[in-house]
């Protein structure tokens, strides 16, 4: 009797824990990543200026002769890696929503396609946690298929910040890339673009998705363009 309800009693506080743990871990996850897109990019760069100043200059200097060699990779499908899409974290950042993948279609891997994305919402986040990360199964559910999401070309310009994006296979929204992505690097290349871009990110209405349109049509005219 006492026994078996101070066990029961245990097992209450340990699952009571466990839950609140993994709900604290879902917090930090999404932290993160909000904060890496609000500062990680303008941090490392007064980081890298301050080193410049320092008796560490030399390191400063490599990293800033190898951006330099680097600059155009991001235009050319990046470099991303799955260890980094994999990441334990991302499981939590899709269980705080919680954001799902459903698939309603067979994708083929002899071509390549568009995928026009909507709401944009603030930051995107259903697009990153489905097309940049592992967490909801895209590459198992769509096996052969690596999908690259496109976002502000401004953002690759950050040092240390345009390695982290590409390490997820995010590539700038702007036609060379998406040409080069589409045309030179083989098949099976899914680009995934939020056609509403900043205009439909301001338009947020609790209930209500609204798309952008109107003259932002060009994802159109690349897809008819590469077929």
């Amino acid at each position: 009797g006492t026994g078996s309800s101070i066990l029961s009693s245990l097992q209450d506080l340990f699952l009571l824990s466990k839950s609140k743990v993994e709900k604290q871990l879902q917090i930090i996850s999404v932290l993160q990543w909000v904060l890496t897109f609000l500062i990680m990019g303008v941090a490392c760069t007064l980081i890298l200026m301050y080193i410049l100043c320092t008796d560490c200059w030399a390191i400063a200097a490599l990293y800033l002769a190898w951006l330099v060699f680097d600059w155009n990779t991001p235009k050319k499908g990046g470099r991303r890696s799955q260890w980094v899409r994999n990441w334990a974290i991302w499981r939590y950042f899709r269980d705080y929503f919680p954001i799902r993948l459903v698939k309603t279609h067979n994708l083929l891997t002899t071509r390549n396609y568009i995928f026009g994305y909507h709401p944009h919402g603030i930051m995107g986040l259903g697009a990153f946690c489905n097309f940049s990360t592992e967490a909801t199964g895209v590459s198992q559910k769509f096996p052969g298929i690596r999908p690259y999401l496109a976002t502000l070309a401004g953002n690759f310009r950050m040092p240390i910040l345009r390695d982290y994006l590409m390490s997820g296979g995010i590539c700038p929204v702007n036609r060379d890339s998406i040409d080069y992505i589409l045309s030179k690097n083989g098949s099976g290349n899914a680009i995934i673009i939020v056609v509403g871009g900043a205009a439909e990110s301001l338009n947020c209405t609790p209930g209500k998705n609204s798309v952008t349109l109107k003259n932002r049509k060009g994802f159109v005219k690349l897809a008819l363009r590469h077929g």
